[in-house]
């Protein structure tokens, strides 16, 4: 028997995007997954800018809240037991540091220490147009395991607004991650045509 809880990562960056860190935590609330949030603090910028919600109710949606500048946090060791980290959005500041294995705050140290125990990691990062240098990051990130997801809508399930849009690209994500989840509009085939009817 597992005596540990299941804990994910959910890292929020200063780039433009914020609703999908928000949204993840929101949909991870009805999970048995323990949250630890780290929030940089671009991100508590950018939040208040593109969201009509605070830091402290952002706070409030996990389970474990973690300063960005306290090394010495329980998701800054590989002792302590994660499913991975997702960071949602990723940065190209943040994306770069993780590649380069130089991480400068908690955020990258988080995500670094999930790479060295081979655990899972999801940066979704966001930024266009993309020049060399961000391919070569993101190259790199994923050659040492990360998994690079920009947020690119899927729109054969149709979406009718920005919060469905948003759904299916976390609902994906966290199909990563094994997390059973209802945000996927899931694709059942073209013109599939079921034995029997």
């Amino acid at each position: 028997m597992n005596s540990h809880p299941r804990r994910l990562i959910i890292g929020i960056t200063g780039a433009s995007g914020a609703i999908y860190g928000v949204r993840l935590l929101r949909l991870l609330q009805a999970s048995d997954i323990e949250t630890h949030l780290v929030m940089s603090r671009s991100a508590k910028i950018t939040l208040t800018q593109e969201m009509d919600i605070g830091v402290a109710e952002v706070s409030a949606l996990a389970s474990v809240v973690h300063q960005v500048d306290n090394i010495g946090a329980s998701i800054s060791s590989g002792s302590f037991k994660t499913m991975g980290m997702v960071i949602a959005p990723c940065s190209m500041r943040s994306l770069a540091e993780i590649a380069s294995g130089v991480t400068s705050s908690l955020m990258t140290r988080a995500a670094d220490v999930v790479l060295k125990e081979r655990r899972r990691l999801v940066l979704i990062v966001r930024e266009a147009p993309l020049h060399l240098g961000h391919l070569r990051a993101m190259t790199a990130a994923t050659e040492i395991g990360a998994i690079v997801y920009p947020p690119v809508p899927a729109f054969y399930a149709r979406p009718t607004s920005l919060e469905q849009m948003v759904d299916h690209t976390l609902g994906r994500v966290l199909d990563l991650f094994d997390i059973d989840n209802s945000a996927v509009s899931r694709w059942g085939g073209l013109n599939s045509i079921k034995n029997g009817e």
